[in-house]
């Protein structure tokens, strides 16, 4: 089924040349963390992404979610802008063109920070959007479930103590005054090359690589997303799966693992045929990340490992926050506290 899936691909993408590893998490128990911490292991460590199939979220449940968006991205703007993210805080809406991965590109894409499942980050238009906060936060909690599977998986993997990632995970969508883990909307629209400017040197998503424990993303359609595989320079489409979600690990990750497991670049391109960028792509990402009190140090994460003892005894370690803030800062300057991970 899988195989089949795969060759309706006829663009040449890491998906279509089977070069991403595929995981299936059906059927978890004890037995099936450690068979999906070995796989998760093996995919960090050699490839960065991998694929997760019947992981448990039903197809119907993401459109769903894609929809409520659409019907919220129909409201009046002056609706929309009682949602729009306020400067200094990582959850609300943000429309097309206001982020700026490099300074100077604009961004096409409608997205939406929900950071926690509370009236200040979730619509709740009861005329206008009777069934948004419901749908998205049935959804937010089930992304928050499989993290919690591929946690105690990386504890399997990496041999860590028990409850290790769990327990520095323990306020996911709290709020990012106390844990930075957000559920994105994004809805890149169609490109219309008779608009003048609409294409040309624009981007859907700037390269960068996502700044915490690792990513999930639900995607719609093939719509451009491109990574950069370790120990290459090179730019590979990566291609879609439908009914997958595709985790990448963040920097957090890596600096845990003393990079044994990759933080990989990425970016969303315009794509090339018209026939994918004249229609819109939805996707739905969740970015999981540790407690901001959460100190980063690989002594915790490789307690039983020998790299632990090749730790400098000086190394100063920072909080979650602090590395996350560092990161926020580098990418657009000292005064900001965004977020403009894909």
């Amino acid at each position: 089924m899988i195989k089949s899936k795969i060759v309706e691909d006829k663009l040449d993408t890491l998906v279509s040349r089977y070069a991403v590893p595929i995981i299936d998490l059906a059927h978890c128990g004890k037995s099936v963390i450690n068979r999906v911490g070995q796989q998760l292991d093996k995919a960090l460590s050699e490839k960065g992404i991998a694929l997760l199939v019947n992981h448990g979220i039903p197809d119907e449940k993401i459109k769903a979610a894609w929809d409520q968006f659409d019907y919220f991205l129909d409201l009046p703007a002056e609706v929309r802008d009682r949602y729009s993210r306020k400067d200094g805080t990582n959850y609300g809406y943000v429309s097309p063109g206001m982020e700026r991965f490099d300074g100077k590109t604009p961004e096409l894409r409608h997205t939406y920070n929900i950071c926690k499942l509370d009236d200040k980050n979730i619509p709740r238009e009861a005329e206008t959007l009777p069934d948004f906060a419901e749908e998205i936060t049935t959804l937010a909690n089930d992304f928050t479930a499989l993290s919690t599977f591929i946690l105690k998986a990386l504890e399997v993997a990496l041999e860590t103590p028990p409850k290790c990632f769990l327990d520095k995970h323990s306020e996911m969508l709290s709020g990012d005054d106390v844990n930075m883990t957000t559920l994105r909307m994004i809805y890149y629209p169609a490109i219309v090359d008779d608009e003048p400017g609409q294409s040309e040197g624009a981007v859907r998503c700037g390269a960068h690589v996502d700044y915490g424990t690792f990513t999930l993303l639900a995607q719609d359609s093939e719509g451009g997303l491109e990574v950069q595989l370790p120990g290459g320079d090179k730019w590979e489409r990566v291609g879609h799966l439908p009914g997958s979600i595709l985790i990448n690990g963040g920097e957090l990750l890596s600096i845990w693992t003393r990079e044994r497991y990759h933080a990989v670049p990425h970016r969303v391109v315009v794509p090339e045929r018209a026939q994918i960028r004249t229609r819109g792509r939805h996707s739905i990402a969740y970015f999981c990340h540790p407690d901001n009190s959460t100190m980063i140090s690989p002594r915790d994460i490789l307690a039983n490992q020998t790299e632990a003892t090749e730790d400098s005894t000086d190394e100063k370690i920072y909080s979650a926050y602090e590395l996350i803030q560092k990161k926020f800062s580098d990418t657009y300057g000292p005064s900001s506290q965004e977020s403009n991970e894909s």
